[in-house]
C-alpha cells in the first residue's frame, strides 16, 4: 500500500475517504477520523438527548430542526478538530502503538504546522454554528474548552482518561438542554452523569485494543487499571448510567399531570431500552479480542440513537395514550 493511502487499522474498511476523496484530502479526513465516524456519533447523540430531554414538557417547534441540524454540523467538525488537537499532542506515542502508528501526522503524511493550519479552520465552521445558539447556551458550549484542552495529557497523568473524555464528550447535553430550555434543570445534570458513565464504559472497552501497547509505552487507561476485572466494573458503571438517566427523565416529568404515567414513558421506558443494548456490551464481548471489543464499541452508535429516538417520542406516546383514554 502507498504511503498516502495508508489507513488505519480501525477505521472503516474501503469507506469513501479511502475510495472517491481526492488523495491530496485524505491524509486530513483521516486526521480529522471521517474515516471513522463513529466518534462523531457519540458526540451529537449527547446534544440530541438534552434537547429531547428538554422537549418531555415543551412542544416541539420548526426552530428546533435548524437546531438539531446545527449540533449536527457542530460535532462534525468539532470533533474533527478535537482529534486534531488530540493528534498534535500524541503524535509521538501514537508512533509506538500499532493502532495508532499510520496516523497522519505520525506517520509523517501531514506536518504539525499544516495541521494546526487544519485544526483552525474547523474551529471556524465550529465558531459559526456557536453563533447559531442563543447567548446562554453559548457560554456554556465554551465551559468544555479546559476539557477539551487538558484531555490529550490524561492518559499520561491518570489512569482514568476515559472519565475526563466523558466529561467533555457529554458536554453537548447541557449546551442543547439550556438552548432549548434557557435553563440548566437537575434533569440535564441527571442526565450529564449518566452519559458521563455512559462514556466511562464504552471508552474502556475500546482501550482493551491497545491494553499492551500502553502497559510497554507507559499509557494509563481504565482498560489497564480494571484489567480481568473489567466485565464487573462495566456492570456497575452502566447500572450508574441506567439510573441517573432513568432519574433525569423522571425530574423533567415531574411537573406533568399524571408523575407516574409519565415518569414510565419518559423515563423508565427509554432507560429499558438503553439497557437492553448495554448488557449486550457486558455480557457479550470478549475483553481479550482486539475485534470484539471494536466491534462493541461501535455497537453505541445504535444504542444512542435508539435511546434518542425513544425519548423525543415519548410526549407523543404521553398523548396518544391520554386521546385513548
Amino acid at each position: 500500500m502507498e504511503k498516502d493511502q495508508q489507513t488505519i487499522k480501525d477505521a472503516v474498511p474501503l469507506g469513501w475517504v479511502d475510495t472517491r476523496a481526492p488523495l491530496g484530502w485524505r491524509p486530513y479526513l483521516r486526521l480529522a477520523r471521517y474515516d471513522r465516524p463513529i466518534g462523531f456519533w457519540l458526540l451529537v447523540i449527547p446534544c440530541w438527548v438534552g434537547m429531547a430531554l428538554a422537549h418531555l414538557t415543551r412542544p416541539w417547534e420548526f426552530y428546533d430542526v435548524t437546531l438539531a441540524l446545527a449540533f449536527w454540523v457542530g460535532a462534525l467538525f468539532m470533533r474533527g478538530a478535537g482529534c486534531t488537537y488530540n493528534d498534535i499532542v500524541d503524535r509521538d506515542l501514537d508512533a509506538k502503538v500499532e493502532r495508532t502508528a499510520k496516523r497522519p501526522i505520525a506517520a509523517g503524511l501531514v506536518s504539525v504546522n499544516k495541521a494546526w493550519i487544519f485544526l483552525i479552520a474547523q474551529c471556524l465552521v465550529g465558531l459559526v454554528v456557536l453563533l447559531i445558539l442563543p447567548p446562554l447556551a453559548r457560554g456554556v458550549a465554551l465551559g468544555s474548552l479546559p476539557l477539551i484542552l487538558a484531555y490529550p495529557f490524561m492518559k499520561r497523568i491518570t489512569f482514568w482518561p476515559q472519565a475526563w473524555l466523558g466529561l467533555t464528550f457529554n458536554w453537548g447535553v447541557l449546551v442543547a438542554y439550556v438552548a432549548v430550555a434557557g435553563t440548566i434543570s437537575t434533569a440535564a445534570l441527571l442526565a450529564y452523569g449518566g452519559l458521563f458513565f455512559w462514556t466511562l464504559g464504552y471508552d474502556t472497552i475500546y482501550a482493551h485494543q491497545d491494553r499492551e501497547d500502553d502497559a510497554l509505552i507507559g499509557i494509563k487507561s481504565t482498560a489497564r487499571l480494571f484489567g480481568r476485572h473489567t466485565k464487573t466494573a462495566l456492570v456497575i458503571i452502566y447500572a450508574a448510567t441506567l439510573v441517573l438517566l432513568a432519574f433525569a427523565g423522571i425530574s423533567e416529568t415531574d411537573a406533568m399531570g399524571d408523575t407516574s404515567r409519565a415518569a414510565m414513558v419518559g423515563g423508565w421506558l427509554p432507560t429499558i431500552l438503553f439497557a437492553f443494548f448495554l448488557s449486550e456490551q457486558v455480557s457479550k464481548t470478549d475483553f481479550n479480542d482486539a475485534n470484539a471489543c471494536l466491534a462493541t464499541f461501535k455497537q453505541n452508535k445504535v444504542a444512542g440513537v435508539s435511546y434518542v429516538i425513544a425519548l423525543a417520542l415519548a410526549p407523543f406516546i404521553l398523548r396518544a395514550i391520554e386521546t385513548m383514554q
